[in-house]
């Protein structure tokens, strides 16, 4: 398996502060956290899971050599947490350059067997957090006359997989928010994209997904593997920089699948 040599610091966002939701764990979000703290950021790490949230920003730490990234426990389904959320990230930055919505929830499940209560949690955790976060932190960005907005979409908002209507239904829907709620920002020099990963491998993933299914999805990539989370991580990063400064309202695949 050809894996590509884990990139080098540049500075991207030196000076930045960054906020990333569902950083806890390995997946996605705490790639994007600890690569964003490499390339010269402050952050501040949220997630739900207190214990596993606190070990992520030690490990953070440990590995690049920097500050310990700040932490607030937050559940991305509870409008108080978000502003709670967001008023500290301004107590601790005193303003946000960076927010990246990473939270979401999937899950197998025909749509004759999915209970209501499946229906709205995935899109409650996948699609609403990203509505309430943004509607939280836009207006501290649109005060400031500028900012980033990076939310975290999947290629299933495009096509289509069985079981997973619930995820892909809020999946598109972040994509479709991304761009209207971009359109908007523009007028206040801030800018919202998002990246559609295919398949990023982690241990979550692992724990909820069949290894015949993730030998599948890995077979549908030209290269015959899933992404490592850092190679999501480096194009968030990409678009949460100023090297994409002329770009917003787009979904960029960070993909290999076959068409």
């Amino acid at each position: 398996m050809n894996i590509p040599t884990y990139p080098e610091p540049r500075g991207l966002l030196k000076g930045k502060r960054v906020v990333v939701t569902a950083a806890a764990g390995t997946g996605i979000g705490f790639a994007v956290a600890k690569r964003a703290a490499e390339e010269g950021a402050r952050v501040l790490i949220s997630d739900f899971h207190e214990r596993r949230l606190g070990e992520a920003a030690d490990r953070i730490a440990a590995e690049v050599g920097c500050e310990r990234p700040a932490t607030v426990v937050c559940d991305v389904t509870s409008q108080a947490d978000v502003d709670a959320l967001c008023a500290a990230a301004m107590t601790h930055f005193g303003a946000v350059d960076v927010l990246i919505n990473n939270a979401g929830l999937g899950g197998e499940v025909p749509v004759v067997e999915m209970s209501d209560e499946q229906w709205f949690r995935v899109l409650d955790v996948t699609l609403n957090s990203v509505f309430r976060m943004s509607r939280a932190f836009l207006p501290h960005m649109y005060a400031a006359k500028g900012g980033a907005v990076v939310n975290n979409a999947s290629v299933l908002g495009w096509r289509a997989q069985k079981g997973q209507a619930h995820y892909a239904a809020a999946k598109a829907g972040v994509m479709a928010f991304t761009r209207c709620s971009a359109v908007e920002a523009a007028e206040h020099n801030v800018r919202i994209n998002a990246v559609a990963p295919s398949i990023a491998m982690h241990a979550f993933l692992a724990k909820v997904t069949t290894d015949e299914l993730l030998a599948k999805l890995s077979a549908q990539e030209a290269f015959g593997r899933p992404a490592e989370v850092w190679e999501v991580a480096n194009v968030m990063l990409f678009l949460a920089s100023d090297l994409s400064s002329y770009m917003t309202g787009e979904v960029i695949p960070v993909s290999s699948q076959r068409a």
